[in-house]
């Protein structure tokens, strides 16, 4: 596996330290008066979901680790686990369900998910960035209101607020970016 630089650790990168996998969280580069630059750099274990943070001066080593990827087809939920299938080779895998956090559910059956392997363990899920969803309660649209920086609350199908544009109503399907869980677009 590749070594890098402390200083060259950039957010999403998969690193091994302590005989651990972490995924750099955040990463802030710190220049004190007196002394060496350095890395502050939280991170995220993959197995476990602790928490760690860490310090690493320039001339550190780091392992970087590469995760495979694989698009598979999420299929259902069981005792939370989620299951998803390899539409390749017909395996399934299960993932914890709070692996998506917040972006939970936007997760739809039959939705294609981008999992990542460490050799052939399962670690992390990664949603589509757009998905459609549906508005079942907002404000009515009122006729020529269009001023360019007023959104209005709306509730989506899986129970997710949102804010939309004062043009978009009740019943419509809108675009949803799931990294910012905000509005994107029409559908």
């Amino acid at each position: 596996m590749p070594k890098i630089n402390g200083n060259e650790i950039r957010p999403g990168n998969v690193l091994e330290h302590d005989g651990h996998l972490w995924s750099a969280v955040k990463v802030d580069h710190v220049k004190p008066g007196k002394g060496g630059a350095f890395a502050q750099v939280e991170m995220k274990n993959l197995r476990n979901g602790s928490k760690l943070n860490e310090r690493f001066r320039s001339a550190d080593k780091v392992e970087r680790v590469r995760l495979e990827q694989k698009d598979q087809q999420f299929l259902y939920e069981t005792d939370g686990k989620l299951v998803f299938m390899d539409t390749d080779t017909y395996d399934q895998v299960e993932l914890d369900a709070d692996i998506l956090g917040e972006r939970r559910p936007f997760l739809q059956d039959g939705m294609m998910v981008l999992v990542e392997y460490y050799e052939d363990e399962a670690l992390n899920a990664t949603l589509p960035q757009k998905v459609t969803c549906k508005i079942v309660e907002t404000e009515p649209v009122v006729k020529g209101q269009t001023a360019a920086n007023s959104f209005k609350p709306a509730l989506l199908d899986n129970g997710v607020r949102v804010m939309v544009p004062p043009f978009v109503g009740q019943d419509e399907d809108i675009i949803v970016n799931t990294e910012t869980m905000e509005y994107s677009e029409r559908a």
